[in-house]
Protein backbone atom coordinates (compact mmCIF):
# COMPACT_ATOMS: atom_id res chain seq x y z
CA UNK A 1 0.00 0.00 0.00
CA UNK A 2 1.51 3.50 -0.96
CA UNK A 3 2.28 5.98 1.84
CA UNK A 4 -0.51 9.16 0.45
CA UNK A 5 0.79 12.55 0.68
CA UNK A 6 -0.75 16.37 1.14
CA UNK A 7 1.63 18.77 -0.56
CA UNK A 8 1.45 22.38 0.97
CA UNK A 9 3.52 25.16 -0.31
CA UNK A 10 2.44 28.79 -1.79
CA UNK A 11 4.82 28.22 -4.92
CA UNK A 12 3.51 26.40 -7.16
CA UNK A 13 7.24 25.47 -9.07
CA UNK A 14 7.62 24.10 -5.64
CA UNK A 15 5.13 22.03 -6.02
CA UNK A 16 5.38 20.68 -9.16
CA UNK A 17 9.18 19.90 -8.27
CA UNK A 18 8.35 18.15 -5.05
CA UNK A 19 5.78 16.54 -6.90
CA UNK A 20 7.79 15.19 -9.32
CA UNK A 21 10.30 13.84 -6.99
CA UNK A 22 7.84 11.51 -5.00
CA UNK A 23 5.62 10.08 -7.66
CA UNK A 24 9.28 8.92 -9.07
CA UNK A 25 9.94 7.11 -6.18
CA UNK A 26 7.68 3.59 -5.08
CA UNK A 27 5.64 3.42 -2.54
CA UNK A 28 4.64 7.09 -2.55
CA UNK A 29 1.55 8.70 -3.80
CA UNK A 30 0.79 12.73 -3.88
CA UNK A 31 -3.59 12.89 -3.43
CA UNK A 32 -3.58 16.24 -3.02
CA UNK A 33 -2.17 19.76 -2.91
CA UNK A 34 -2.81 23.01 -0.97
CA UNK A 35 -1.01 26.55 -1.28
CA UNK A 36 -1.59 28.00 2.35
CA UNK A 37 -2.20 26.83 5.85
CA UNK A 38 -5.95 27.11 6.00
CA UNK A 39 -6.14 25.49 2.84
CA UNK A 40 -3.89 22.81 4.17
CA UNK A 41 -6.53 22.28 7.28
CA UNK A 42 -9.23 21.94 5.12
CA UNK A 43 -7.65 19.26 2.39
CA UNK A 44 -6.18 16.98 5.00
CA UNK A 45 -9.05 16.66 6.94
CA UNK A 46 -10.84 16.18 4.22
CA UNK A 47 -8.73 13.76 2.55
CA UNK A 48 -7.04 12.11 4.91
CA UNK A 49 -3.77 11.79 4.05
CA UNK A 50 -0.93 9.35 5.47
CA UNK A 51 1.66 12.39 5.62
CA UNK A 52 1.56 15.76 5.33
CA UNK A 53 4.64 17.93 3.43
CA UNK A 54 4.22 21.24 4.41
CA UNK A 55 6.04 24.78 4.25
CA UNK A 56 6.74 27.02 7.51
CA UNK A 57 6.23 30.58 5.85
CA UNK A 58 2.68 31.10 3.69
CA UNK A 59 -0.56 33.42 3.63
CA UNK A 60 -3.07 33.31 6.14
CA UNK A 61 -1.94 30.61 8.87
CA UNK A 62 1.43 29.42 8.42
CA UNK A 63 2.71 26.28 8.79
CA UNK A 64 3.12 26.23 12.18
CA UNK A 65 -0.26 26.88 12.96
CA UNK A 66 -1.63 24.66 10.69
CA UNK A 67 0.25 22.00 11.96
CA UNK A 68 -0.54 22.94 15.47
CA UNK A 69 -4.49 22.69 14.20
CA UNK A 70 -4.28 19.14 12.55
CA UNK A 71 -2.22 17.70 15.96
CA UNK A 72 -5.61 19.16 17.90
CA UNK A 73 -8.18 17.77 15.98
CA UNK A 74 -6.22 13.68 16.04
CA UNK A 75 -3.75 12.14 15.75
CA UNK A 76 -3.17 11.57 11.63
CA UNK A 77 -1.93 13.01 9.33
CA UNK A 78 2.14 12.51 10.50
CA UNK A 79 3.80 16.12 9.44
CA UNK A 80 6.86 17.22 7.71
CA UNK A 81 7.90 20.61 7.78
CA UNK A 82 9.66 22.23 4.98
CA UNK A 83 11.70 25.52 5.12
CA UNK A 84 14.52 27.66 3.90
CA UNK A 85 15.56 28.20 7.73
CA UNK A 86 17.48 25.83 9.79
CA UNK A 87 17.47 28.58 12.99
CA UNK A 88 16.52 27.03 15.83
CA UNK A 89 13.27 28.83 16.79
CA UNK A 90 11.94 28.00 13.24
CA UNK A 91 12.81 24.09 14.46
CA UNK A 92 11.88 24.32 18.10
CA UNK A 93 8.24 26.14 16.80
CA UNK A 94 7.71 23.51 14.52
CA UNK A 95 8.43 20.37 16.76
CA UNK A 96 6.13 22.14 19.26
CA UNK A 97 3.29 22.13 17.39
CA UNK A 98 3.50 18.66 16.52
CA UNK A 99 5.83 18.47 13.08
CA UNK A 100 7.35 15.13 13.14
CA UNK A 101 10.35 15.78 10.55
CA UNK A 102 11.80 19.04 9.33
CA UNK A 103 13.64 19.52 5.92
CA UNK A 104 15.54 22.40 4.87
CA UNK A 105 14.42 23.28 2.06
CA UNK A 106 17.75 23.74 -0.22
CA UNK A 107 18.19 19.45 1.20
CA UNK A 108 13.98 19.39 0.21
CA UNK A 109 15.16 17.23 -3.14
CA UNK A 110 17.40 14.14 -2.06
CA UNK A 111 15.50 14.52 1.84
CA UNK A 112 12.02 14.64 1.27
CA UNK A 113 11.13 10.94 0.63
CA UNK A 114 13.62 9.25 3.10
CA UNK A 115 11.34 12.26 5.88
CA UNK A 116 7.77 10.99 5.00
CA UNK A 117 9.07 7.41 4.96
CA UNK A 118 10.34 7.98 8.34
CA UNK A 119 7.76 9.73 9.66
CA UNK A 120 5.03 7.50 8.63
CA UNK A 121 6.78 4.37 10.65
CA UNK A 122 6.66 6.58 14.12
CA UNK A 123 10.51 7.88 13.82
CA UNK A 124 11.56 11.26 13.94
CA UNK A 125 13.06 12.75 11.47
CA UNK A 126 15.31 16.22 10.29
CA UNK A 127 17.88 17.29 7.81
CA UNK A 128 21.22 16.56 7.83
CA UNK A 129 22.28 20.37 7.98
CA UNK A 130 21.00 20.88 11.27
CA UNK A 131 23.63 20.56 14.01
CA UNK A 132 23.12 18.78 16.75
CA UNK A 133 23.23 22.13 18.70
CA UNK A 134 19.95 23.09 17.49
CA UNK A 135 18.37 19.92 18.60
CA UNK A 136 20.18 19.92 22.35
CA UNK A 137 18.88 23.70 22.35
CA UNK A 138 15.45 22.47 21.54
CA UNK A 139 15.45 19.87 24.60
CA UNK A 140 16.45 22.69 26.34
CA UNK A 141 13.74 24.93 25.39
CA UNK A 142 10.87 22.10 26.34
CA UNK A 143 11.87 22.35 29.46
CA UNK A 144 11.10 26.13 30.00
CA UNK A 145 8.03 27.31 31.95
CA UNK A 146 5.24 28.07 29.75
CA UNK A 147 5.44 31.89 31.19
CA UNK A 148 8.77 32.59 29.54
CA UNK A 149 7.25 32.23 26.10
CA UNK A 150 5.90 34.71 25.06
CA UNK A 151 4.11 33.32 22.10
CA UNK A 152 1.78 30.62 24.66
CA UNK A 153 0.75 33.89 25.87
CA UNK A 154 -1.43 34.02 23.16
CA UNK A 155 -4.80 32.19 22.15
CA UNK A 156 -4.60 30.16 18.79
CA UNK A 157 -7.26 32.77 17.02
CA UNK A 158 -5.02 35.94 18.41
CA UNK A 159 -1.92 34.17 16.65
CA UNK A 160 -4.07 33.85 13.94
CA UNK A 161 -5.12 37.64 13.98
CA UNK A 162 -1.55 38.22 14.60
CA UNK A 163 -0.49 36.38 10.86
CA UNK A 164 -2.74 38.06 9.84
CA UNK A 165 -1.69 41.45 10.76
CA UNK A 166 1.85 41.60 9.82
CA UNK A 167 0.88 40.64 6.19
CA UNK A 168 -0.45 43.53 5.98
CA UNK A 169 -4.13 42.57 5.82
CA UNK A 170 -6.86 45.49 6.49
CA UNK A 171 -9.38 44.65 9.16
CA UNK A 172 -12.30 44.04 7.13
CA UNK A 173 -10.26 41.37 5.03
CA UNK A 174 -8.88 39.54 8.45
CA UNK A 175 -12.66 39.34 9.20
CA UNK A 176 -13.57 37.70 6.28
CA UNK A 177 -10.80 35.05 6.19
CA UNK A 178 -11.10 34.52 9.99
CA UNK A 179 -14.77 34.36 10.31
CA UNK A 180 -15.40 37.11 13.00
CA UNK A 181 -16.55 40.77 13.06
CA UNK A 182 -14.50 43.63 12.09
CA UNK A 183 -14.95 44.66 16.25
CA UNK A 184 -13.88 41.05 17.13
CA UNK A 185 -10.56 41.77 15.25
CA UNK A 186 -9.97 44.88 16.66
CA UNK A 187 -10.38 43.15 20.34
CA UNK A 188 -8.18 40.22 19.57
CA UNK A 189 -5.53 42.86 18.18
CA UNK A 190 -5.67 45.08 21.10
CA UNK A 191 -5.31 42.04 23.38
CA UNK A 192 -2.68 40.39 21.75
CA UNK A 193 -0.28 43.59 21.57
CA UNK A 194 -1.16 44.28 25.15
CA UNK A 195 -0.15 40.53 26.25
CA UNK A 196 2.94 40.83 24.40
CA UNK A 197 3.89 44.63 25.86
CA UNK A 198 4.39 45.86 21.99
CA UNK A 199 2.67 49.31 20.84
CA UNK A 200 3.22 49.51 17.38
CA UNK A 201 3.03 47.44 13.92
CA UNK A 202 6.89 47.60 13.09
CA UNK A 203 7.82 45.54 16.63
CA UNK A 204 5.17 43.17 16.19
CA UNK A 205 6.48 42.54 12.55
CA UNK A 206 9.90 41.84 13.89
CA UNK A 207 8.58 39.38 16.83
CA UNK A 208 6.36 37.39 14.24
CA UNK A 209 9.24 37.13 12.38
CA UNK A 210 11.80 36.46 15.28
CA UNK A 211 9.05 33.42 16.60
CA UNK A 212 8.34 31.94 13.46
CA UNK A 213 5.17 32.96 12.71
CA UNK A 214 5.72 34.54 9.41
CA UNK A 215 8.93 35.00 7.49
CA UNK A 216 10.82 37.68 5.65
CA UNK A 217 10.44 35.54 2.47
CA UNK A 218 6.46 36.16 2.52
Amino acid sequence: MSISILLVDDHKILREGLRAVLEAQSGLEVIGEADNGREAIREAQRLRPDVVVMDIAMPEINGIEAARTLREAGPLPRIVMLSMHAHTEYIFRALQAGADGYVVKESATGEVADAIRSVYHGRRFLSASIADSVIDDYVRRRELPVDEDPLMRLSSREREVLQLVVEGRSTAEIADRAALSPKTVETYRSRLMRKLEITNLAELVKFAIKHGLTSVDQ
